[in-house]
């Protein structure tokens, strides 16, 4: 909440690239409780006028109206190429990119679709709170040093990532999440790879401008 708070001393865009929440999901008249401190964050942020947007993750891919309309919130679906920093960006989560997850490919069809929307809205939200807490504790060490597969995932993004620079000229930078590895490369001049990591291990953030891409490691003290 404190990172949050201070962007407006510090930037006037923030691009958040997915899994800001463990679990999102937009009812039509409910909101979980546990996410009511972000949101109003959030809200104040576009109140002071900051833009925000926010491109899904594999955990909050589900938003709607809420977000957009209540918090003020633009809503992406990556991958999606925009302005990011006055850089020209293919942005996505990376969720199902770069190989492998073949089994989360056919999975993600199938939990984005209108059907599954629809479906999963008759479920109590208790009962759909507890076993998303279920399935977290089973990634809990999803992206620290020791986790065989957020390296993997992090060599595959990489390398979609460096191919996309080496084959697109119109591109600047490409921006990932999901693996939870933080990581800023200069495959050619001027031409960058970044993933922002992420607030569970590493609690690390990037700055994108004209002048200068940076990483950062989030440090109250």
């Amino acid at each position: 909440m404190e990172f949050l708070a201070r962007i407006p001393d510090q930037a006037n865009d923030l691009l958040i690239n997915g899994d800001l929440f463990d679990f999102w999901f937009e009812y039509d008249t409910v909101i979980l409780s546990r996410h009511f401190p972000v949101l109003r964050v959030l809200a104040d942020l576009v109140d002071s006028g900051v833009r925000i947007r926010l491109l899904g993750g594999n955990h909050d891919s589900w938003g709607g109206q809420f977000l957009a309309d209540e918090i003020g919130i633009e809503l992406l679906h990556g991958p999606v190429r925009v302005e990011v920093g006055g850089r020209r960006a293919y942005v996505a989560h990376g969720d199902g990119l770069g190989g492998g997850d073949w089994g989360y490919r056919a999975l993600k069809s199938v939990i984005r679709s209108r059907p599954a929307r629809a479906a999963f809205r008759q479920v109590h939200p208790d009962w759909s709170a507890r076993v998303v807490r279920l399935v977290s504790r089973t990634e809990s060490r999803h992206g620290q040093s020791d986790d065989p597969e957020s390296h993997t995932r992090s060599h595959r993004l990489r390398q979609l990532a460096t191919g996309l620079l080496a084959t697109d000229p119109d591109l600047d930078l490409v921006i990932f999440g999901h693996c939870h590895q933080p990581e800023l490369i200069e495959p050619a001049p001027g031409r960058y790879y970044l993933n922002s990591g992420d607030w569970l291990h590493n609690c690390t953030w990037a700055e994108v401008s004209k002048d200068h891409i940076k990483l950062n490691r989030w440090n109250p003290r």
